[in-house]
């Protein structure tokens, strides 16, 4: 069983990436003239189908990299630099206005897309479950943890899309700003740490 300084590590990682705060007001964009009723069934359903599709990438990723010829160092160092990007995307804001581009038609069901994919299951929460599974060490218990995490993350994640109407007017879009920020300014200090671990898996530096 893993640590739990590295199940706190892989929970913040999970959190930052996948950012529940900044997919408030985008929620509240893309579900506009839903009942409560329906958007909760949104809700759900966007959380089940990035819960699965978060959970193939955990179970298989390591075996798909393998059977293309990427080792898992190259693939830290790699995932590294992609969350680096996507924290720098938080710092500066680029994310949220790419968010904000995601537009729905009124008859048009977001939960597939763009709600639980890209904005839940993204690159980077694909790229951070794959490289969390692989810092997780040999064996299932390892990997069942970070799923578990992954599950936890999953409720969390639906826990503010049901509560996003009091949360955009309690934190506006000032508060949700300064929340992405300080996410960002975490991710970009993690994304470089799976670059040092990737490093350090090729034998390059002790």
């Amino acid at each position: 069983m893993p640590e739990t300084a590295f199940l706190i590590t892989a929970f913040a990682t999970l959190f930052v990436v996948i950012d529940p705060p900044g997919l408030v007001p985008l929620f509240i964009a893309l579900t506009r003239g839903m009942g409560p009723e329906q958007r909760r069934a949104m809700a759900r359903r966007a959380c089940l189908i990035a819960a699965v599709l978060l959970l193939i990438f955990g179970l298989a990723g390591e075996a798909i990299l393998g059977f293309i010829g990427i080792s898992m160092p190259a693939f830290r160092i790699a995932g590294g630099i992609l969350l680096f990007l996507t924290a720098l995307d938080m710092l500066f804001e680029r994310r949220t206005q790419r968010r904000e581009g995601q537009t729905a038609e009124p008859d048009h069901d977001p939960s597939v897309f763009p709600l639980a994919t890209p904005l839940i299951a993204g690159p980077g929460a694909i790229a951070s479950v794959i490289l969390l599974v692989g810092e997780a060490g040999p064996g299932w218990g390892g990997t069942l943890a970070v799923l578990g995490l992954m599950a936890l993350m999953m409720a969390v994640t639906y826990a503010f899309l049901l509560a996003s109407p009091p949360l955009e007017r309690l934190l506006g879009r000032t508060g949700t700003i300064v929340i992405t920020r300080l996410l960002g300014m975490l991710l970009a200090a993690l994304s470089v740490q799976f670059v040092i671990d990737g490093i350090r898996g090729t034998g390059l530096i002790g």
